[in-house]
């Protein structure tokens, strides 16, 4: 499994959001972003990560920095998550994985002591260019976006 590292190109990307409208990696030029890859919402780890970006967007958007989660779940789900949680950024579905393989974030992991394929929760700060900047694999879900906004106080 590929292994993004700062100063690498950012894969290329086209994905529909929760409301079925195409966000593709160019439509962000310009501005940097902050792109999650988690495995399923309204789960424990993935409501807490989700909140915990929400509840630090006004920051994010201080510092210019588009939020943008990805799973494999659908435009439904998607739309009862954010409503249930009061979410403020798009998520977009990758249910064939092709994004998540692209940045390392599918692939094999241990899941309560057994080998699984899946996602592997990972974060990507891209510049706008469309640089990594910062790649995170294998995150612990609660605390991580705060960790992500020191990183951007740094750069």
């Amino acid at each position: 499994m590929p292994r993004l590292e700062a100063g690498t190109k950012a894969p290329a990307f086209s994905l529909p959001d929760q409301d079925g409208k195409k966000v593709a990696l160019k439509d962000l030029k310009g501005k940097p972003a902050v792109i999650y890859f988690y495995p399923a919402d309204d789960t424990p780890g993935c409501t807490k990560e989700a909140c915990q970006f929400n509840d630090n967007l006004a920051s994010f958007n201080r510092a210019g920095v588009k939020v943008i989660g990805i799973s494999p779940d659908g435009a439904i789900k998607h739309n009862r998550f954010r409503e249930k949680y009061g979410l403020k950024f798009p998520l977009l579905s990758d249910p064939e994985h092709k994004v998540m393989e692209a940045y390392g974030a599918w692939g094999e992991k241990t899941l309560y002591g057994k080998k699984t394929v899946g996602v592997i929760r990972s974060t990507f700060l891209i510049d706008e260019k469309g640089m990594i900047l910062r790649a995170w694999y294998n995150v612990r879900a609660d605390g991580h976006a705060a960790k992500v906004l020191d990183e951007l106080s740094d750069a």
